[in-house]
């Protein structure tokens, strides 16, 4: 009597597939930005041909990872209370997702670079739009500053973070920090104001 193997098990083969040749691209390009299709299935131990049966090309592949990050960042800024002081609320997002890019750095920096911006621009909408609110609290509290318009605001807000995480270390311990500082003081508030949440936030969360 023969047997065979169960229906859904090629599912779940190319599901892991897919899920290595994603955490091959991005162990990778942290090494090399511009390894090869040929370099990434190698790391994935898999065929070029392999590949293409899940990604198109390579643009199509640096796009999944881009979609994943936004999926992380995303879910994020959906437990960011926005309605809570919004000098504390926005330092708790931006250390949040700091934490979150020390995991996804390289897909935040393909996502980040002038490239992909505008499919970034469509991923990210719901963390746009929880930063929005938060600027927007913060001046009609007279909590952040109110010297620029808010769409101004929470766009200089987004350039600030985005120069962080493409041109600092996510895994130095004074990324972090670093990181939650510049966005602070680009919203308005003193050094020292960005040092005592700073410091809050590291008591809640050191790790």
């Amino acid at each position: 009597m023969t047997t065979t193997a169960p229906a859904r098990r090629p599912r779940r083969d190319a599901a892991a597939n897919r899920e290595g040749i994603l955490s091959a691209a991005a162990t990778t390009l942290a090494h090399d930005p511009h390894a090869s299709i040929d370099t990434i299935a190698r790391a994935a131990g898999l065929s070029r041909r392999a590949l293409y049966g899940h990604f198109d090309d390579r643009d199509a592949l640096l796009r999944e990872m881009l979609l994943a990050g936004a999926r992380r960042f995303n879910a994020l800024a959906e437990q960011i209370e926005t309605d809570d002081d919004p000098p504390l609320a926005l330092a708790r997002l931006t250390h949040r997702l700091w934490s979150e890019a020390a995991h996804v750095q390289v897909a935040a920096a393909i996502a980040l670079d002038d490239g992909h911006l505008d499919d970034t621009a469509t991923a990210l909408a719901p963390l746009r739009r929880c930063v929005a609110a938060i600027v927007r609290r913060g001046q009609e509290t007279d909590t952040l500053r109110t010297d620029v318009p808010a769409p101004t605001l929470s766009r200089l807000i987004e350039e600030t973070a985005r120069t962080m995480v493409t041109r600092v270390d996510a895994a130095s311990p004074q990324a972090r920090p670093l990181a939650v500082r510049a966005v602070l003081s680009i919203a308005g508030l003193s050094w020292r104001d960005g040092d005592a949440l700073v410091t809050r936030l590291e008591e809640e969360s050191p790790c």
